[in-house]
């Protein structure tokens, strides 16, 4: 684990919250949060994580996380991907069911970028998650983003309808911590 406290940037409470349920799993992962105002720069989502880290960990000065999360279409060749907060927003749950009308495929992902960066000047490394699924209509309640309208992998579920340890455990944004972990935890073991 990093040797300072870790910062998480973010200014979405629904993604702390998961955040922090998932690094609570195991030995815990004490992060705090902080809301920047950071650019995104248009790109992959490889890009904008990189960017998005380089410039928290020039603002906090000290060892950083951020996130980046995409909701990929397979009949868009991946669209919405990085863009898809400003499409939920626009369109909401039923204009993204709608963006698929006449496509032979709903088929989609939910892929997550974590960017860890110790402090400014270095280059963040990046760890991935993706859960494989399908754009349905919404079901579940809505209080978070589009889990509403994402069914994960072969669940029957959106992740509006599942507890919160089960979507944890499949989800994105899971996949992408337990990456992250299993470096924090090589780091302390190459360094002991």
């Amino acid at each position: 684990m990093p040797s300072e406290r870790l910062v998480f940037v973010t200014g979405n409470a629904g993604k702390l919250k998961e955040v922090r349920e998932i690094l609570a799993q195991g030995e815990p992962i004490d992060i705090e949060s902080r809301n920047l105002d950071l650019p995104e720069i248009q790109g992959t989502t490889q890009e904008v994580a990189i960017e998005k880290c380089r410039r928290a960990a020039e603002l906090i000065g000290g060892p950083v996380i951020t996130e980046d999360t995409a909701l990929c279409f397979k009949a868009m060749n991946g669209l919405p991907g990085p863009y898809i907060k400003f499409f939920l927003r626009e369109l909401g749950h039923e204009g993204l069911n709608r963006m698929l009308d006449g496509f032979p495929t709903r088929a989609a992902w939910a892929l997550c970028t974590f960017a860890y960066s110790p402090g400014p000047g270095v280059e963040p490394i990046l760890f991935e998650g993706r859960t494989d699924g399908k754009i349905v209509p919404a079901r579940g309640p809505p209080k978070f983003g589009w889990d509403p309208v994402f069914e994960a992998e072969d669940t029957g579920l959106t992740y509006a309808e599942m507890e919160a340890t089960r979507k944890n455990a499949i989800s994105h944004r899971g996949r992408a911590l337990q990456k992250l972990r299993a470096y924090f935890q090589t780091q302390e073991t190459g360094s002991t």
